[in-house]
């Protein structure tokens, strides 16, 4: 947008990829009209000087920030019944725990470093420090 000049035309696919609330919509269209640059929202040019231009760009507004409020009351709903039916396991640990297991000893031992821990069991090291620190607590 700093790049815009008085006559350009501002392209925005959708409304909801210029800002997430309307607030910030109205702030966000605002600057350009103020610079004379014209909006385009999905291929309608609105003009938010104009009564009608402006009305348009509120009820756009709204209904992208219901959508997006919807979209978010679903995802929680669907992570609460998938915790409920104990299946919102998260990322699978990369190592097992006898994987875990030897790879403390192996450290312990003193003979490798962790980047060649890391190596040995195809990891990050940071995938070593964590193992490391969580056979430490046991």
């Amino acid at each position: 947008m700093a790049a815009c000049r008085a006559g350009d035309v501002l392209v925005v696919t959708k409304l909801d990829r210029l800002a997430r609330w309307l607030r910030d919509a109205t702030d966000i269209a605002d600057e350009p009209t103020k610079k004379g640059v014209a909006l385009n929202l999905g291929g309608a040019v609105c003009d938010p000087t104009d009564h009608v231009g402006r009305l348009l760009f509120n009820v756009l507004g709204m209904v992208a920030e219901f959508e997006a409020d919807l979209i978010r009351a679903r995802t929680r709903e669907g992570m609460a019944i998938a915790k409920a039916a104990n299946k919102l396991r998260g990322r699978k640990p990369k190592l097992t725990s006898s994987q875990e297991k030897h790879l403390v000893q192996l450290h312990r031992t003193g003979a490798h470093t962790t980047s060649e821990i890391a190596e040995l069991f195809g990891g990050a090291r940071s995938t070593v420090y964590r193992a490391i620190q969580r056979g430490e607590q046991s």
